[in-house]
């Protein structure tokens, strides 16, 4: 049966990653995706959705007024049979946008994957997060840690200074740039003033395994 599954977390925890290794898994049994992507976020060029570390595919843009589940149908009438939605950057979504995707899995019998942020700098959930969690027959926690080592939940967005920013618009695209993944009790300290963070590095570092080092034992 299908269901309308939503993949939240901080940032920094993979969705996006994810989100590809399933899209991957469904071509690889020869089975069709679609995948959606906000037309706001063009960080990695328009109509492209990528992770951090280098995997990318080709994604369909959706604007903020767009009826998703009319955009799927026109994809099955110009391309064929679909067998699984996936949606990133899914917390961008209106209210109106996440009912249109519970349909198409009630109406049109395709599973749909949203994958996105449960909340905001504030500490306050985006409106597509919202009616996801409301409405979702799948809810499941993908998880990444604060720089304090602690499960993170929240993200602040940052200065660059590395100073939390507690005002202005609720989307503002960025990434290790602007915003950093951390506990609720760091969120507490940092957005009330209380010191700063480094900002997270991009890629892994090298470590002892580095193949130019060798192999240790």
């Amino acid at each position: 049966m299908a269901k309308l599954y939503f993949y939240y977390s901080a940032m920094n925890a993979g969705k996006t990653t994810t989100l590809l290794q399933s899209a991957h898994n469904y071509h690889e049994r020869g089975m069709r995706t679609l995948i959606l992507t906000p037309a706001l976020d063009h960080r990695f060029g328009e109509g492209i959705v990528a992770s951090r570390i280098g995997l990318q595919a080709r994604a369909m843009r959706f604007a903020a007024d767009d009826d998703l589940f009319a955009m799927v149908e026109g994809d099955i009438a110009r391309r064929g049979a679909l067998h699984c939605v996936l949606v990133d950057e899914s917390q961008f979504m209106s209210k109106a946008q996440v009912w249109q995707l519970s349909d198409v899995v009630d109406r049109l019998g395709i599973p749909v994957l949203a994958y996105g942020l449960r909340t905001d700098f504030r500490g306050e959930l985006f409106e597509g997060s919202k009616y996801l969690l409301a409405w979702a027959d799948d809810l499941e926690e993908i998880k990444t840690i604060c720089h304090s080592g602690k499960k993170a939940t929240m993200v602040v967005r940052v200065d660059e200074h590395g100073r939390a920013v507690t005002q202005g618009p609720q989307v503002e695209i960025g990434g290790n740039d602007r915003y950093v993944s951390v506990s609720r009790a760091e969120f507490k300290s940092i957005t009330g003033g209380d010191g700063r963070i480094e900002l997270q590095q991009p890629v892994l570092p090298l470590g002892e395994n580095d193949p130019d080092e060798g192999t240790h034992a």
